[in-house]
């Protein structure tokens, strides 16, 4: 963990010192720009804040817009917000009924799973100790245990899951700006699904990169945590003394291994939160760029020019009153 800390520092700095490095090869006047439509620039619409609860409110009641950021900070808190900003009361029942039956009904399999493992569990360790203290068999018969509860309850915790992400999605699709692609929107695609921010700004060529790269680190990932599980445990029982250990495969070896897929597991953790980061980035930027003016216009312009005389750096100065000069001035468009 104290090295996977270390990781997400690093990246961090990374960032910064990139964004230090950008903004410098920047005119100033590039980051005075605003990008509101005209007569609607607010001077509090600044990054320094970025939630107004109050704004929010006057969303919600219709009485104001607000940015689709906002719009999403507040569904992912109170889901089914998003739909009533965006006047689909209809939806509501889908959400609210959905989420809560779904959670509610698997919440109680799990509750249940729960009580039967803990009753199994008491039964287990009354058995060994009675078997231990008296040598014959114990005489009360093991409690059901039913695994099915367990796999119900998380699928149908799975699916109330599944229903408030597409309540964050549906809010985000039925959001209407006067932007397209909206740089917001693009955004939340992104965040809730990779390479959705990509096909609403019109660069499908993007979407097979970001899978193809997501897809090998999760790959790796898993492979790499799972042999890291594996030596752990070969570890854990050659360092045990156990007699009946007859491996192999030695302590140091195990260790060896198991530090190795532990450090891999960690780069691929680190590559996989990059990769999904790096496609969000990509989509707000190429969103805010999608009307930057482009030319493949590469053309040079040659006319005559006066040229006055200019003795500021000059070592030997032109006498008083000397005429002007006649040349050529050449000036290349690309």
């Amino acid at each position: 963990m104290k090295r996977l800390l270390k990781y997400i520092v690093a990246v961090a700095v990374a960032f910064a010192g990139l964004t230090a490095t950008c903004h410098a090869q920047f005119k100033e006047e590039a980051f005075q720009q605003t990008y509101n439509e005209e007569g609607t620039y607010n001077p509090k619409d600044t990054a320094d804040r970025l939630f107004s609860f109050k704004e929010y409110i006057g969303g919600l009641s219709h009485k104001n817009t607000i940015k689709p950021g906002v719009m999403f900070a507040g569904a992912v808190v109170l889901p089914g917000t998003a739909q009533i900003y965006n006047k689909d009361y209809w939806k509501l029942p889908i959400v609210y009924g959905g989420i809560g039956a779904l959670a509610g009904t698997g919440g109680y399999y799990l509750h249940q799973y729960n009580r039967q493992k803990k009753a199994y569990d008491t039964w287990q360790a009354n058995k060994i100790r009675y078997e231990e203290a008296f040598g014959s068999t114990y005489p009360t018969g093991a409690p059901a245990l039913n695994p099915q509860y367990k796999t119900t309850g998380t699928w149908l915790l799975a699916g109330a899951g599944l229903i408030y992400w597409g309540s964050l999605l549906d809010g985000a699709i039925c959001y209407e700006s006067t932007r397209n692609p909206d740089p917001g929107k693009a955004t939340l695609y992104s965040l809730l699904l990779p390479g959705l921010g990509q096909i609403y700004n019109g660069e499908l060529y993007k979407v097979p990169i970001y899978w193809g790269g997501l897809m090998i680190s999760t790959h790796m990932l898993m492979n790499n945590n799972k042999n890291y599980k594996r030596f752990k445990r070969i570890h854990n029982e050659a360092s045990s003394k156990d007699p009946s250990y007859t491996a192999q495969i030695t302590e140091e070896t195990a260790k060896w291994y198991r530090d190795v897929y532990r450090r891999y597991r960690d780069y691929s953790i680190v590559a996989t939160a990059l990769l999904y980061v790096l496609q969000v980035m990509d989509a707000n930027v190429f969103a805010y760029m999608h009307d930057f003016e482009v030319t493949d216009d590469i053309s040079m312009k040659v006319e005559p020019a006066v040229i006055p005389p200019n003795d500021a750096y000059a070592i030997n100065t032109t006498p008083s009153g000397a005429a002007n000069s006649f040349g050529l001035r050449v000036g290349i468009t690309f």
